[in-house]
C-alpha cells in the first residue's frame, strides 16, 4: 500500500482558513515521512507565486506563511494545473522552487498505481 498523500486545492486566499487547513494536513502527513503532492487548481495556483501564501486566517490559527515554508522545507510539492495558470496568465517561470506546472496526467503518475490517501480543499 502506497503512503503517499494527495491534496487538491481549489481554494486560493478567498477562504484563507481553508487554504490554511490543507497545509496543516500536508503538514502533519509530512511529519509522518509520508510523500505529499499539492494539486492546486482554480485560485489556489497563485500559491505558486512567492509571496502569495501570506494571510492569517483567524484568531489563533498559524500564519500560511509558515506553514508554507514548512511544506517547502518538508520536501511537499505543489503541481500546479496548467489550465488555471494559462487562464489567469501567470508566469510559470516565477513560481517557488516547490511548484511546477502539471496537469491531471502527471498528478496521476505522480501517484502511481498503489492506493493513496486523498484529501479536497
Amino acid at each position: 500500500m502506497s503512503n503517499k498523500v494527495l491534496i487538491n486545492l481549489a481554494t486560493g486566499l478567498e477562504d484563507s482558513e481553508r487554504v490554511t487547513v490543507a497545509f496543516l494536513v500536508a503538514g502533519a502527513a509530512l511529519q509522518k515521512g509520508r510523500p505529499v503532492a499539492m494539486f492546486l487548481t482554480k485560485e489556489a495556483v497563485r500559491l505558486a507565486q512567492p509571496g502569495h501564501a501570506a494571510a492569517v486566517a483567524c484568531d489563533g490559527c498559524p500564519p500560511l506563511a509558515r506553514l508554507f515554508e514548512q511544506y517547502a522545507d518538508g520536501g511537499g510539492e505543489l503541481l500546479v494545473c496548467p489550465i488555471c495558470v494559462e487562464a489567469r496568465k501567470l508566469d510559470p517561470e516565477g513560481f517557488v522552487p516547490n511548484a511546477r506546472v502539471a496537469g491531471a496526467t502527471p498528478m496521476l503518475e505522480w501517484l502511481g498505481d498503489e492506493p493513496a490517501t486523498v484529501f479536497s480543499y
